[in-house]
């Protein structure tokens, strides 16, 4: 029986190693589906479930984007699965085991808790090309709570766009044999194009916890544009693009 069980739980591992590398090496093809921002590093990746920039200096992606639709929310758990290299970065994404006794958690830009329509989606999210250090009673304090906001709102709004990542610059400190830098600044942006008529919500937060409510980490897009060099909605008529990226006003949405 114990050899039974052994053999069981070792081809239900390797069944999920083998879909989550599987899809890591079968990235879609380009896309103007969604609102992607550009990249500063020429290395885009469109996984299934969501897409991203790779940084290959800083080990990790300067943004993940994807779409979080009202039928997207689901309560299903799925079974944890391993971190596993994302190889469809083609100069190579970090190892997890960077992360290994660093003191910070393997931190998800695209949360697995905006994926569990599907054990596919979910996993996908276990890919290293879509993790950040980040402190322990920060990712499951403040950056939960602005996770969770962010479902609600795409409950609410029947579909958000989201963009996330740390502020990568130099001289960061770094974990792991691969120097995987640990960003001092995260950053995410929710799109609400309801009715063709865009509104967009940015914050930037401290690398630490905090007790204060959401909306006073609200920044203007164009902040976070001029700390990264990334223009985060080129697809937007210019008028448009101009007026709700200098904006910080949270006045339109629902805390």
């Amino acid at each position: 029986m114990v050899i039974a069980i052994y053999t069981f739980e070792y081809y239900q591992k390797s069944e999920e190693k083998s879909i989550i590398v599987e899809t890591g090496k079968a990235p879609k093809e380009n896309t103007n589906e969604y609102f992607l921002p550009t990249s500063t590093t020429g290395q885009i990746v469109h996984h299934q479930n969501y897409s991203l920039s790779y940084s290959e200096s800083h080990e990790q992606a300067e943004w993940v984007a994807y779409e979080l639709k009202m039928s997207h929310l689901s309560s299903t758990n799925h079974k944890r699965p391993y971190f596993e290299i994302d190889e469809a970065v083609k100069t190579g994404a970090a190892h997890w085991r960077n992360y290994k006794k660093s003191g910070y958690d393997r931190g998800h830009l695209c949360p697995a808790g905006d994926r569990r329509f599907s054990k596919t989606a979910h996993d996908e999210t276990f890919l290293t090309s879509n993790i950040s250090p980040q402190k322990h009673d920060f990712n499951s304090g403040i950056w939960n709570r602005l996770e969770q906001k962010v479902r609600y709102w795409a409950k609410k709004y029947d579909g958000v766009f989201v963009v996330t990542g740390g502020i990568l610059k130099n001289n960061l400190k770094t974990i792991g044999e691969e120097k995987v830098s640990v960003p001092n600044q995260f950053y995410k942006i929710v799109l609400d194009n309801t009715d063709g008529k865009p509104k967009v919500l940015a914050f930037l937060m401290h690398h630490k916890d905090s007790d204060l409510p959401l909306y006073e980490f609200v920044v203007p897009v164009d902040k976070i544009e001029k700390l990264t060099g990334i223009d985060f909605f080129p697809e937007l008529n210019d008028a448009i693009e101009n007026k709700i990226e200098a904006s910080n006003s949270y006045k339109d949405w629902a805390f």
